[in-house]
Protein backbone atom coordinates (compact mmCIF):
# COMPACT_ATOMS: atom_id res chain seq x y z
CA UNK A 1 0.00 0.00 0.00
CA UNK A 2 2.85 2.42 0.82
CA UNK A 3 4.44 1.74 -2.56
CA UNK A 4 1.15 2.63 -4.21
CA UNK A 5 0.89 5.94 -2.32
CA UNK A 6 4.52 6.74 -3.21
CA UNK A 7 3.82 6.41 -6.92
CA UNK A 8 0.60 8.38 -6.57
CA UNK A 9 2.51 11.20 -4.81
CA UNK A 10 5.21 11.16 -7.48
CA UNK A 11 2.57 11.55 -10.16
CA UNK A 12 1.12 14.62 -8.38
CA UNK A 13 4.57 16.27 -8.05
CA UNK A 14 5.35 15.55 -11.70
CA UNK A 15 2.13 17.23 -12.83
CA UNK A 16 2.91 20.35 -10.76
CA UNK A 17 6.44 20.56 -12.16
CA UNK A 18 5.15 20.27 -15.71
CA UNK A 19 2.79 23.15 -15.06
CA UNK A 20 5.64 25.32 -13.72
CA UNK A 21 7.81 24.43 -16.71
CA UNK A 22 5.09 25.65 -19.03
CA UNK A 23 4.87 28.91 -17.06
CA UNK A 24 8.53 29.82 -17.27
CA UNK A 25 8.73 29.03 -20.95
CA UNK A 26 6.16 31.75 -21.61
CA UNK A 27 7.48 35.06 -23.13
CA UNK A 28 4.65 37.28 -21.96
CA UNK A 29 4.87 38.38 -18.30
CA UNK A 30 1.12 38.79 -18.05
CA UNK A 31 0.67 35.30 -19.38
CA UNK A 32 3.15 33.96 -16.82
CA UNK A 33 1.26 35.62 -13.97
CA UNK A 34 -2.03 34.29 -15.31
CA UNK A 35 -0.66 30.72 -15.49
CA UNK A 36 0.74 30.94 -11.95
CA UNK A 37 -2.70 31.91 -10.69
CA UNK A 38 -4.13 28.84 -12.46
CA UNK A 39 -1.59 26.60 -10.73
CA UNK A 40 -2.34 28.28 -7.40
CA UNK A 41 -6.00 27.43 -7.85
CA UNK A 42 -5.31 23.98 -9.26
CA UNK A 43 -2.84 22.86 -6.61
CA UNK A 44 -5.29 22.78 -3.65
CA UNK A 45 -7.76 20.88 -5.81
CA UNK A 46 -5.10 18.28 -6.70
CA UNK A 47 -4.09 17.90 -3.04
CA UNK A 48 -7.72 17.29 -2.02
CA UNK A 49 -8.09 14.81 -4.87
CA UNK A 50 -4.93 13.05 -3.71
CA UNK A 51 -6.09 12.78 -0.08
CA UNK A 52 -9.42 11.36 -1.18
CA UNK A 53 -8.32 8.99 -3.94
CA UNK A 54 -4.96 7.60 -2.76
CA UNK A 55 -6.33 5.42 0.06
CA UNK A 56 -9.15 4.16 -2.15
CA UNK A 57 -6.93 3.34 -5.10
CA UNK A 58 -4.20 1.85 -2.97
CA UNK A 59 -6.53 -0.30 -0.86
CA UNK A 60 -8.43 -1.61 -3.87
CA UNK A 61 -8.36 -5.40 -4.00
CA UNK A 62 -8.63 -5.89 -0.25
CA UNK A 63 -11.68 -7.13 1.59
CA UNK A 64 -13.95 -4.40 0.19
CA UNK A 65 -13.46 -5.70 -3.33
CA UNK A 66 -13.16 -9.16 -4.89
CA UNK A 67 -9.53 -10.26 -4.85
CA UNK A 68 -10.33 -12.76 -7.60
CA UNK A 69 -9.90 -11.37 -11.10
CA UNK A 70 -12.35 -13.71 -12.78
CA UNK A 71 -15.52 -13.39 -10.67
CA UNK A 72 -18.55 -14.58 -12.61
CA UNK A 73 -21.05 -13.91 -9.83
CA UNK A 74 -21.05 -12.78 -6.18
CA UNK A 75 -23.50 -13.97 -3.54
CA UNK A 76 -24.19 -12.22 -0.21
CA UNK A 77 -24.95 -14.77 2.50
CA UNK A 78 -27.43 -14.09 5.34
CA UNK A 79 -24.51 -14.53 7.78
CA UNK A 80 -22.57 -11.68 6.14
CA UNK A 81 -20.19 -13.77 4.03
CA UNK A 82 -19.59 -12.83 0.40
CA UNK A 83 -19.06 -15.78 -1.92
CA UNK A 84 -17.37 -15.11 -5.25
CA UNK A 85 -18.08 -17.62 -8.02
CA UNK A 86 -14.80 -17.91 -9.94
CA UNK A 87 -14.23 -19.84 -13.13
CA UNK A 88 -12.69 -23.18 -12.21
CA UNK A 89 -9.66 -22.66 -14.45
CA UNK A 90 -8.90 -19.29 -12.82
CA UNK A 91 -8.85 -20.45 -9.19
CA UNK A 92 -5.81 -19.63 -6.99
CA UNK A 93 -4.31 -23.13 -7.32
CA UNK A 94 -3.02 -22.43 -10.80
CA UNK A 95 -0.74 -19.64 -9.62
CA UNK A 96 1.52 -22.39 -8.27
CA UNK A 97 4.53 -22.89 -10.59
CA UNK A 98 4.11 -26.68 -10.46
CA UNK A 99 0.48 -26.42 -11.59
CA UNK A 100 0.79 -23.96 -14.49
CA UNK A 101 0.05 -26.64 -17.11
CA UNK A 102 -2.07 -28.88 -14.88
CA UNK A 103 -5.15 -30.46 -16.43
CA UNK A 104 -8.09 -30.37 -14.02
CA UNK A 105 -9.52 -33.74 -13.09
CA UNK A 106 -13.21 -33.32 -12.30
CA UNK A 107 -13.80 -36.63 -10.51
CA UNK A 108 -11.74 -39.42 -8.96
CA UNK A 109 -11.17 -42.68 -10.81
CA UNK A 110 -12.28 -44.65 -7.77
CA UNK A 111 -13.28 -44.41 -4.11
CA UNK A 112 -12.11 -46.58 -1.23
CA UNK A 113 -14.11 -49.76 -0.65
CA UNK A 114 -16.82 -49.16 1.93
CA UNK A 115 -16.56 -52.43 3.82
CA UNK A 116 -17.70 -50.89 7.13
CA UNK A 117 -20.73 -48.97 5.90
CA UNK A 118 -23.11 -51.94 5.97
CA UNK A 119 -22.64 -52.31 9.71
CA UNK A 120 -22.56 -48.65 10.78
CA UNK A 121 -25.68 -46.51 11.07
CA UNK A 122 -25.74 -42.72 10.82
CA UNK A 123 -29.04 -41.96 12.53
CA UNK A 124 -27.47 -40.17 15.49
CA UNK A 125 -26.54 -36.96 13.70
CA UNK A 126 -28.41 -34.54 11.43
CA UNK A 127 -27.24 -32.93 8.20
CA UNK A 128 -25.69 -29.46 7.98
CA UNK A 129 -25.69 -26.77 5.31
CA UNK A 130 -24.04 -23.48 4.31
CA UNK A 131 -26.29 -20.42 4.59
CA UNK A 132 -25.16 -18.75 1.36
CA UNK A 133 -27.13 -21.38 -0.58
CA UNK A 134 -30.36 -19.58 0.37
CA UNK A 135 -29.36 -16.56 -1.74
CA UNK A 136 -28.06 -18.26 -4.87
CA UNK A 137 -25.82 -20.86 -6.44
CA UNK A 138 -22.53 -20.77 -8.28
CA UNK A 139 -22.97 -21.69 -11.95
CA UNK A 140 -21.51 -24.88 -13.36
CA UNK A 141 -17.90 -24.40 -14.39
CA UNK A 142 -17.21 -22.12 -11.39
CA UNK A 143 -16.20 -22.70 -7.77
CA UNK A 144 -17.31 -20.72 -4.67
CA UNK A 145 -14.53 -18.78 -2.94
CA UNK A 146 -15.08 -17.03 0.40
CA UNK A 147 -14.03 -13.38 0.12
CA UNK A 148 -11.50 -12.58 2.85
CA UNK A 149 -8.91 -9.97 3.73
CA UNK A 150 -5.62 -11.39 2.43
CA UNK A 151 -3.48 -9.69 5.08
CA UNK A 152 -5.62 -11.07 7.91
CA UNK A 153 -5.34 -14.61 6.59
CA UNK A 154 -1.61 -14.45 5.84
CA UNK A 155 -0.89 -13.46 9.45
CA UNK A 156 -2.27 -16.77 10.65
CA UNK A 157 -0.68 -19.19 8.20
CA UNK A 158 1.83 -20.34 10.80
CA UNK A 159 -0.73 -20.48 13.61
CA UNK A 160 -1.18 -24.17 13.05
CA UNK A 161 0.68 -27.07 14.58
CA UNK A 162 1.39 -30.77 14.49
CA UNK A 163 -0.05 -32.51 17.56
CA UNK A 164 2.64 -33.54 20.01
CA UNK A 165 5.67 -33.25 17.79
CA UNK A 166 8.82 -34.16 19.63
CA UNK A 167 11.29 -31.93 17.82
CA UNK A 168 14.42 -30.14 18.97
CA UNK A 169 14.18 -27.68 16.08
CA UNK A 170 13.64 -24.24 17.76
CA UNK A 171 11.74 -22.89 14.76
CA UNK A 172 9.39 -25.84 14.77
CA UNK A 173 8.94 -25.67 18.55
CA UNK A 174 7.86 -22.02 18.27
CA UNK A 175 5.15 -23.02 15.81
CA UNK A 176 3.67 -25.34 18.45
CA UNK A 177 3.83 -22.76 21.25
CA UNK A 178 0.46 -22.18 22.98
CA UNK A 179 -1.21 -25.03 21.09
CA UNK A 180 -3.08 -27.63 23.13
CA UNK A 181 -4.53 -30.87 21.80
CA UNK A 182 -6.75 -33.79 22.70
CA UNK A 183 -6.24 -36.38 19.96
CA UNK A 184 -6.14 -40.02 19.04
CA UNK A 185 -3.43 -41.29 16.69
CA UNK A 186 -2.32 -44.28 14.65
CA UNK A 187 0.97 -44.91 12.86
CA UNK A 188 1.83 -47.09 9.86
CA UNK A 189 1.35 -46.86 6.08
CA UNK A 190 -1.94 -45.24 5.08
CA UNK A 191 -3.59 -43.89 1.97
CA UNK A 192 -6.35 -41.85 3.56
CA UNK A 193 -8.91 -41.63 6.34
CA UNK A 194 -12.60 -41.13 6.96
CA UNK A 195 -14.41 -39.90 10.09
CA UNK A 196 -17.67 -38.29 11.17
CA UNK A 197 -17.30 -35.13 13.28
CA UNK A 198 -19.86 -33.81 15.74
CA UNK A 199 -20.40 -30.11 14.98
CA UNK A 200 -20.38 -27.44 17.73
CA UNK A 201 -19.81 -23.72 18.17
CA UNK A 202 -17.29 -23.44 21.03
CA UNK A 203 -16.63 -20.12 22.73
CA UNK A 204 -13.19 -18.63 21.97
CA UNK A 205 -11.94 -16.01 24.43
CA UNK A 206 -9.37 -14.10 22.34
CA UNK A 207 -9.46 -13.07 18.67
CA UNK A 208 -6.02 -14.61 18.11
CA UNK A 209 -7.07 -17.95 19.56
CA UNK A 210 -8.96 -20.69 17.77
CA UNK A 211 -10.84 -23.88 18.55
CA UNK A 212 -11.05 -26.64 15.98
CA UNK A 213 -11.83 -30.29 15.39
CA UNK A 214 -10.09 -32.04 12.53
CA UNK A 215 -8.14 -34.90 11.02
CA UNK A 216 -4.42 -34.79 10.18
CA UNK A 217 -2.88 -36.92 7.40
CA UNK A 218 0.88 -36.58 7.83
CA UNK A 219 4.27 -37.87 6.70
CA UNK A 220 7.90 -36.90 7.27
CA UNK A 221 10.00 -35.70 10.20
CA UNK A 222 8.50 -33.11 12.54
CA UNK A 223 10.78 -30.29 11.37
CA UNK A 224 9.82 -30.77 7.72
CA UNK A 225 6.45 -32.49 8.06
CA UNK A 226 3.90 -32.72 5.23
CA UNK A 227 0.27 -32.51 6.31
CA UNK A 228 -3.20 -32.52 4.83
CA UNK A 229 -5.80 -31.34 7.32
CA UNK A 230 -9.57 -30.80 7.28
CA UNK A 231 -12.36 -30.19 9.76
CA UNK A 232 -14.30 -27.36 11.37
CA UNK A 233 -13.04 -24.34 13.31
CA UNK A 234 -13.94 -21.10 15.08
CA UNK A 235 -11.26 -18.49 14.36
CA UNK A 236 -12.14 -14.81 14.73
CA UNK A 237 -8.66 -13.71 13.69
CA UNK A 238 -9.25 -14.92 10.14
CA UNK A 239 -12.99 -14.79 9.62
CA UNK A 240 -13.90 -11.76 11.78
CA UNK A 241 -16.73 -13.60 13.48
CA UNK A 242 -17.34 -16.50 15.88
CA UNK A 243 -19.19 -18.84 13.52
CA UNK A 244 -18.25 -22.46 12.94
CA UNK A 245 -16.65 -22.99 9.54
CA UNK A 246 -15.41 -25.74 7.25
CA UNK A 247 -11.66 -25.46 6.73
CA UNK A 248 -8.70 -27.18 5.12
CA UNK A 249 -4.99 -26.70 5.70
CA UNK A 250 -1.80 -28.09 4.20
CA UNK A 251 1.92 -27.64 4.59
CA UNK A 252 4.90 -29.21 2.83
CA UNK A 253 7.67 -27.90 5.10
CA UNK A 254 6.67 -28.13 8.74
CA UNK A 255 4.45 -25.01 8.79
CA UNK A 256 7.30 -22.73 7.73
CA UNK A 257 6.79 -21.18 4.27
CA UNK A 258 4.71 -23.49 2.11
CA UNK A 259 1.05 -24.12 2.83
CA UNK A 260 -2.03 -22.26 4.01
CA UNK A 261 -5.65 -22.29 5.08
CA UNK A 262 -8.42 -22.94 2.58
CA UNK A 263 -7.73 -21.44 -0.87
CA UNK A 264 -5.52 -18.60 0.38
CA UNK A 265 -2.48 -19.86 -1.51
CA UNK A 266 -1.96 -21.97 -4.63
CA UNK A 267 -2.26 -25.69 -3.96
CA UNK A 268 -5.65 -27.30 -3.40
CA UNK A 269 -7.68 -27.64 -6.60
CA UNK A 270 -11.41 -27.32 -6.02
CA UNK A 271 -13.85 -28.99 -8.42
CA UNK A 272 -17.13 -28.59 -6.50
CA UNK A 273 -19.42 -25.59 -7.18
CA UNK A 274 -21.65 -26.03 -4.11
CA UNK A 275 -19.38 -26.09 -1.03
CA UNK A 276 -17.40 -22.99 -0.02
CA UNK A 277 -14.22 -23.90 1.84
CA UNK A 278 -14.03 -21.47 4.76
CA UNK A 279 -17.81 -20.99 4.60
CA UNK A 280 -19.97 -21.18 7.72
CA UNK A 281 -21.66 -24.42 8.76
CA UNK A 282 -25.11 -24.55 10.32
CA UNK A 283 -26.86 -25.53 12.41
CA UNK A 284 -24.59 -26.63 15.24
CA UNK A 285 -25.26 -29.06 18.08
CA UNK A 286 -26.84 -28.07 21.39
CA UNK A 287 -26.23 -29.57 24.82
CA UNK A 288 -29.08 -32.04 25.51
CA UNK A 289 -30.51 -31.07 22.11
CA UNK A 290 -30.16 -31.97 18.45
CA UNK A 291 -26.77 -33.23 17.33
CA UNK A 292 -25.30 -32.26 13.94
CA UNK A 293 -22.30 -33.73 12.18
CA UNK A 294 -20.32 -33.93 8.97
CA UNK A 295 -18.30 -36.75 7.44
CA UNK A 296 -14.92 -36.11 5.83
CA UNK A 297 -13.07 -38.56 3.62
CA UNK A 298 -9.55 -37.99 2.30
CA UNK A 299 -7.87 -40.62 0.16
CA UNK A 300 -5.01 -40.98 -2.28
CA UNK A 301 -5.73 -42.03 -5.81
CA UNK A 302 -2.57 -43.91 -6.74
CA UNK A 303 -3.00 -43.74 -10.53
CA UNK A 304 -2.95 -39.92 -10.73
CA UNK A 305 -1.18 -39.23 -7.45
CA UNK A 306 -4.00 -37.02 -6.15
CA UNK A 307 -5.19 -36.65 -2.55
CA UNK A 308 -8.98 -36.28 -2.89
CA UNK A 309 -11.34 -34.75 -0.32
CA UNK A 310 -15.04 -35.48 0.12
CA UNK A 311 -17.50 -33.90 2.59
CA UNK A 312 -20.85 -35.58 3.29
CA UNK A 313 -20.65 -37.49 0.03
CA UNK A 314 -19.70 -34.42 -2.05
CA UNK A 315 -16.31 -34.54 -3.76
CA UNK A 316 -14.72 -31.12 -3.10
CA UNK A 317 -11.39 -31.36 -4.94
CA UNK A 318 -7.83 -32.55 -4.48
CA UNK A 319 -4.21 -31.82 -3.55
CA UNK A 320 -1.78 -32.89 -6.31
CA UNK A 321 0.98 -35.13 -4.96
CA UNK A 322 3.53 -32.81 -6.60
CA UNK A 323 2.93 -30.31 -3.78
CA UNK A 324 4.54 -32.69 -1.31
CA UNK A 325 7.73 -34.61 -0.69
CA UNK A 326 6.89 -37.18 1.99
CA UNK A 327 3.15 -37.28 1.22
CA UNK A 328 3.77 -37.86 -2.47
CA UNK A 329 3.52 -41.62 -1.84
CA UNK A 330 1.64 -42.30 1.39
CA UNK A 331 0.93 -41.16 4.93
CA UNK A 332 2.81 -42.52 7.93
CA UNK A 333 0.48 -41.16 10.61
CA UNK A 334 -3.13 -40.09 11.00
CA UNK A 335 -4.58 -38.07 13.92
CA UNK A 336 -8.14 -37.14 14.85
CA UNK A 337 -9.23 -34.74 17.58
CA UNK A 338 -9.34 -31.18 18.87
CA UNK A 339 -6.87 -28.31 19.01
CA UNK A 340 -6.96 -24.86 20.60
CA UNK A 341 -4.63 -21.93 21.04
CA UNK A 342 -4.24 -20.83 24.65
CA UNK A 343 -2.59 -17.39 24.90
CA UNK A 344 -2.71 -17.38 28.73
CA UNK A 345 -4.18 -13.88 28.84
CA UNK A 346 -3.74 -12.31 32.25
CA UNK A 347 -1.26 -15.03 33.20
CA UNK A 348 -3.76 -17.89 33.36
CA UNK A 349 -5.41 -20.36 31.01
CA UNK A 350 -8.13 -18.82 28.84
CA UNK A 351 -11.75 -19.99 28.77
CA UNK A 352 -11.52 -21.07 25.12
CA UNK A 353 -13.56 -24.24 24.76
CA UNK A 354 -12.72 -27.37 22.80
CA UNK A 355 -15.58 -29.26 21.17
CA UNK A 356 -18.77 -28.59 23.13
CA UNK A 357 -16.88 -27.19 26.12
CA UNK A 358 -17.76 -30.30 28.14
CA UNK A 359 -15.42 -33.08 29.22
CA UNK A 360 -15.70 -36.42 27.40
CA UNK A 361 -16.86 -38.29 30.50
CA UNK A 362 -20.24 -36.50 30.21
CA UNK A 363 -21.06 -38.50 27.10
CA UNK A 364 -23.48 -38.14 24.20
CA UNK A 365 -25.42 -34.85 23.75
CA UNK A 366 -23.07 -33.13 26.17
CA UNK A 367 -19.53 -33.94 25.03
CA UNK A 368 -18.37 -33.71 21.42
CA UNK A 369 -17.57 -36.91 19.55
CA UNK A 370 -15.78 -38.26 16.48
CA UNK A 371 -17.18 -41.56 15.23
CA UNK A 372 -16.67 -44.10 12.44
CA UNK A 373 -12.93 -43.42 12.50
CA UNK A 374 -11.31 -45.36 9.67
CA UNK A 375 -8.11 -45.50 7.64
CA UNK A 376 -7.55 -46.41 3.99
CA UNK A 377 -5.07 -49.28 3.71
CA UNK A 378 -2.82 -50.30 0.80
CA UNK A 379 -5.66 -52.32 -0.78
CA UNK A 380 -7.81 -49.18 -0.98
CA UNK A 381 -10.05 -50.52 1.76
CA UNK A 382 -11.49 -48.58 4.70
CA UNK A 383 -10.76 -50.30 8.01
CA UNK A 384 -10.91 -49.46 11.68
CA UNK A 385 -7.41 -48.39 12.76
CA UNK A 386 -5.36 -50.62 15.03
CA UNK A 387 -3.29 -49.63 18.07
CA UNK A 388 -4.86 -46.22 18.61
CA UNK A 389 -3.07 -44.01 21.13
CA UNK A 390 -4.52 -40.98 22.93
CA UNK A 391 -2.58 -37.80 23.74
CA UNK A 392 -3.92 -35.27 26.25
CA UNK A 393 -1.09 -33.46 28.02
CA UNK A 394 -3.48 -30.87 29.50
CA UNK A 395 -6.22 -33.32 30.54
CA UNK A 396 -7.47 -31.06 33.32
CA UNK A 397 -8.26 -28.48 30.61
CA UNK A 398 -9.16 -30.74 27.67
CA UNK A 399 -9.45 -34.52 27.59
CA UNK A 400 -10.23 -37.39 25.21
CA UNK A 401 -11.85 -40.78 25.89
CA UNK A 402 -11.31 -43.64 23.42
CA UNK A 403 -14.43 -45.82 23.42
CA UNK A 404 -13.30 -48.64 21.13
CA UNK A 405 -15.51 -50.16 18.43
CA UNK A 406 -19.23 -50.95 18.25
CA UNK A 407 -21.65 -51.77 15.43
CA UNK A 408 -23.31 -48.35 15.40
CA UNK A 409 -20.38 -45.94 15.76
CA UNK A 410 -17.33 -47.99 14.76
CA UNK A 411 -14.13 -46.67 16.36
CA UNK A 412 -15.11 -43.50 18.21
CA UNK A 413 -14.02 -41.02 20.83
CA UNK A 414 -15.52 -38.33 23.03
CA UNK A 415 -13.28 -35.32 23.62
CA UNK A 416 -13.19 -31.65 24.68
CA UNK A 417 -13.26 -29.41 27.70
CA UNK A 418 -13.91 -25.89 29.00
CA UNK A 419 -10.37 -24.58 29.23
CA UNK A 420 -9.92 -22.59 32.44
CA UNK A 421 -11.55 -24.19 35.47
CA UNK A 422 -10.54 -24.85 39.12
CA UNK A 423 -8.27 -27.70 37.98
CA UNK A 424 -6.92 -25.75 35.00
CA UNK A 425 -5.77 -22.37 36.33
Amino acid sequence: MYVCIFFFSSFLIYECCMQLRVIFLQDNLASVLEKMMEVKVLLPFMVVLYLFMAPNWCYAGRSRFPKNKHVVKSIKSPDGDIIDCVHISHQPAFDHPLLKNHTIKMRPSYHPNWIKDDNITSSKGKAITQLWHSNGKCPKGTIPILRTNEEDVSKYVKKKSLPFAYSIDPEFTSVNENHEHAIVRTQGNFFGTKATFNLWNPKVQENDEFSLTQLWVTAGPDSDVNTIEAGWQVYQGIYKDATTRLFIFWTSDGYKQYGCYNLECPGFIQTNNEIAIGGSLSPTSQVDGSQYEMTILIWKESKEGLWWMQVDGNVIGYWPASLFSYLSERSSRVDWGGEVINLRSGGHHTTTQMGSGHFPQEGYRKASYIRNIEIVDDSNTLRSPQDLLTFTPQESCYDIDLKGINDNWGSHVFYGGPGQNPNCP
